[in-house]
């Protein structure tokens, strides 16, 4: 027993011990040494988002604030030189257009001489001419300045003529009137607080910057390169023709309010403007699309699949409601393109956690 505890029992730990060291040392300096490469490396793949080409019907209506606003008074002019006889109405009398307002007596200019019985000669007798002044449109005598022998000349103002009309504005942006190169449909005007919607025909649009032009566009695209690389289209958007919808105004919509409408100066309203409709359409979203009108660009997807280098290719263009476009030339059916235009910049929104990305329309 004695011997088992001097002898067996310390070597027995002493192996212990060994064996333990050992495989420290195994761990510390042998396995350590093991090349990393020899491990398999993580894969990491990301999925560019595409899109087919889909057929839709495209209807292009533009919804435009606007303003109810009295029709400007019209001046009446003299239409002949001469002196005031004759005021047939009195101001804030109702007339119709045409109708005589006052009557001016104008001298004759008189070259030939007269003589007498016995041949002496006489100075002429004066001849006069009568000439009413009419009212240029119909409403109420805003004013009316001339009196009873007042000298009055051609094209002098004397009064106004307030038609009682009212004509419902607008302003448009780019993108707005570039929806709008054609000539715009019928209206439905929706006032605030007011009577059901009406339908308004007589629109016109005109370009701030022609001084009553009819509007061609005014902005050119903006946006993204052709040359971007393919990783750049995980940035998100941009790179359309389509300004915000907070971009500074370029033209004016307007439209006449038909005769027995109530309603009254600085009203506010809504224009919804009808710009034409295409049915069966090929359609993409307006993200795919680097330009909004006429002409564009889309990236077909690559045909190797993920990874694969897209094409860049033209379409011609058509209508677009705002999230969609009809293209009319260069795409078929079922064609996979890239669903936001490569290189368009990303657009966080408040409401995605950290790490998410929102995307905004290409234009």
């Amino acid at each position: 027993m004695g011997t088992f505890r001097r002898v067996i029992l310390p070597v027995a730990w002493l192996l212990v011990f060994a064996i333990i060291a050992v495989a420290l040392v195994k761990i510390a300096f042998i396995d350590g040494l093991t090349s990393a490469a020899s491990e398999p490396a993580p894969l990491v793949q990301v999925d560019i988002p595409v899109v087919p080409a889909t057929r839709a019907t495209v209807t292009n209506t533009v919804e435009i604030k606007g303003t109810v606003q009295s029709d400007a008074a019209e001046p009446v002019r003299s239409t002949s030189a001469g002196k005031v006889i004759k005021v047939f109405v009195e101001q804030g009398a109702t007339v119709a257009k045409g109708e005589a307002l006052f009557q001016v007596k104008a001298e004759r200019a008189v070259t030939s001489t007269q003589t007498t019985k016995d041949g002496t000669p006489t100075a002429p007798k004066p001849v006069y001419d009568y000439f009413d002044v009419v009212a240029p449109s119909a409403g109420t005598l805003q004013s009316l300045t001339t009196l009873i022998d007042q000298q009055v000349t051609v094209g002098e103002s004397v009064g106004k003529v307030d038609p009682g009309t009212y004509t419902v504005a607008g302003s448009v942006t780019a993108a707005q009137q570039y929806r709008l190169l054609g000539k715009p449909g019928p209206a439905e005007i929706a006032l605030v607080g007011g009577p059901a919607p009406f339908q308004c025909t007589e629109v016109t649009l005109k370009n701030n910057a022609s001084d009553g032009g009819a509007a061609s566009g005014g902005l050119g695209s903006a946006g993204g390169g052709a040359g971007m690389g393919i990783g750049a289209a995980l940035a998100g958007p941009g790179g359309g023709s389509q300004p915000e919808e907070g971009s500074s105004p370029t033209g004016t919509l307007s439209c006449a309010i038909p005769a027995g409408q109530e309603v009254f100066a600085g009203l506010g309203a809504t224009m919804t403007v009808s710009a034409g409709v295409a049915p069966d359409a090929v359609t993409v979203p307006l993200t795919s699309v680097k330009g909004s009108v006429k002409d564009g660009i889309v990236w077909i997807a690559g045909p190797g699949g993920t990874g694969a280098a897209p094409e860049q290719r033209k379409v011609q263009l058509g209508l677009n409601d705002g999230n969609v476009v009809e293209v009319t030339a260069g795409l078929a059916e079922g064609e996979q393109v890239l669903e936001f235009v490569p290189g368009a910049p990303a657009v966080q929104d408040p409401m995605m956690g950290p790490g998410q990305i929102a995307y905004a329309p290409a234009g």
